[in-house]
């Protein structure tokens, strides 16, 4: 006979207490920290307003019951739709990563922490606006900020040891976590209830990465964030009527997260929770493309040029060879039949024969009538990957995090244009004074799709002022993006 299981109730994982601490006592210094947050917020909010050009995308917008107005809700950034926060954070969520286009974190685990925003701001904005209401203070865009950099940490510092691709799981359970304790702190919950309620999105049933591979790829993976980050919402606001949580999901025998979903493994952590993952964290600035290929597609863009110099045509290429990193040949190493964009932003061999024919790699690239030219799928049909272990070593160096790939194209002819290598693409942190300048180029490019001149040059001017910024009441800024 096996022995019972006591029926004490535990005291809480030490990897609830850590998050509760965090994000309840800690307090950010960095002004790096700030300061990336602050162009994280612009780059995030306009990925979400391309987004809006996409039918696919608004479909799935605004409230569950149609005409829903909710008095004192959330607004929608780039819409007229003020929504209960629960459903303002799914909105919000799958707007910022419908596209590809935000932020990128790549460890052990990879993921979008500035998916976490569409939680975070629905739930300020709605908080505000009741407090105008009710005669008290809003929060601040600094509360917001400082919301951002915390769960950018927990989601990034959680997967800098821990796979959770690697047991199936999606990466959107990350988002969840850390919406939920960021969130839970924002409506004031104690420590204990923090607990709690991230306990609660631990004990949630996870995703499945189904809909990330062939040969289901879909655009589920386009608004699980949204969905992670809502739920988030919705689990927070459970715990504060004082609905209980579960002190030992993690560990416990049999039942807990480990032994059914991590294969009875603890999660090990490389540092504690600081402002690390926001200071380090990858911007996807010229194209919405899966960053494990963001480098390649640097290289594809110079192969343009110089085939054009050359004139020479992408037909006379005979091979294409990638030596890349060992995680980008998992994920997105793609060959057969691509079914919708979804399939296709995820395919390192259309990402990297797009621009080789017409220069450019946009959203659009992605669509059935640019996938339709014939000349893509030839070209991808001589394109390899091999992995250089060098690469897979130094992209999980702490101290280098790069994201390598090197492209050598062979032509019909028995000549070659050489290799072209790029190790850091513009986004990462070795680059961030060229990068800013783009992302704030990409922003006002995203701004103009929504709004009039004088609205655009009003947000631009306020996210450009950081002092401005941070004192903003929450609900303001929000009501600048409202068409």
């Amino acid at each position: 006979m096996s022995a019972r299981i006591s029926n004490v109730r535990p005291k809480p994982d030490k990897v609830l207490i850590d998050i509760a601490n965090y994000v309840s006592k800690s307090r950010i210094v960095s002004k790096e920290a700030y300061e990336t947050a602050r162009y994280c917020l612009m780059d995030t909010l306009g990925c979400g307003l391309e987004a809006l050009e996409y039918p696919a995308c608004t479909k799935l917008l605004g409230p569950i019951v149609p005409g829903t107005v909710v008095p004192n809700g959330a607004r929608v950034p780039g819409t007229q739709f003020q929504l209960d926060p629960v459903q303002a954070a799914f909105n919000i969520g799958a707007m910022i990563r419908w596209l590809d286009f935000n932020d990128t974190w790549l460890a052990a685990e990879w993921g979008h922490p500035s998916d976490n925003l569409g939680g975070i701001l629905a739930t300020a904005d709605w908080l505000s606006r009741n407090a105008v209401a009710a005669g008290k203070k809003p929060l601040t865009m600094q509360d917001v900020l400082t919301g951002m950099i915390k769960a950018h940490e927990i989601q990034g510092c959680i997967a800098l040891e821990n796979s959770f691709n690697k047991v199936g799981l999606d990466h959107v359970v990350l988002v969840k976590v850390a919406s939920t304790a960021v969130v839970a702190n924002m409506l004031g919950l104690s420590k204990e209830e923090i607990i709690d309620a991230v306990s609660l999105a631990w004990v949630d049933g996870q995703s499945l990465r189904t809909y990330r591979h062939a040969p289901n790829t879909g655009s589920r993976k386009s608004w699980a964030a949204g969905d992670a980050t809502s739920r988030a919402v919705r689990l927070a606001l459970m715990t504060r009527t004082g609905e209980m949580g579960y002190p030992s999901v993690l560990s416990a025998k049999t039942w807990g997260f480990y032994d059914v979903l991590f294969k009875g493994k603890q999660f090990k952590f490389q540092r504690p929770y600081g402002s690390y993952v926001m200071e380090n964290v990858l911007f996807k600035i010229s194209f919405p493309a899966e960053f494990h290929s963001q480098t390649a597609v640097e290289c594809a863009m110079d192969i343009h040029e110089q085939l054009r110099k050359a004139r020479r045509k992408p037909e006379d290429i005979k091979k294409i060879t990638i030596r890349t990193h060992e995680a980008c040949i998992r994920i997105i190493d793609k060959k057969g039949p691509l079914n919708n964009p979804a399939d296709r932003d995820h395919c390192i061999q259309y990402m990297v024969a797009v621009p080789i024919i017409f220069g450019r790699l946009t959203a659009a690239d992605y669509e059935d009538d640019v996938a339709g030219d014939p000349r893509i799928d030839k070209l991808r049909d001589k394109i390899v990957c091999v992995e250089d272990k060098q690469f897979t070593k130094d992209y999980h160096d702490p101290g280098k995090r790069s994201i390598a790939n090197a492209l050598k194209v062979e032509f019909k002819d028995g000549k070659s244009l050489g290799e072209f290598v790029c190790e850091y693409p513009i986004g990462h942190k070795r680059r961030r004074k060229e990068g800013m300048p783009v992302l704030v180029e990409k922003f006002k490019t995203n701004l103009a799709r929504s709004f009039p001149a004088k609205q655009q040059k009003a947000i631009l001017d306020l996210c450009m002022t950081p002092t401005k910024l941070a004192a903003t009441p929450v609900n303001e800024f929000v009501d600048m993006f409202i068409i």
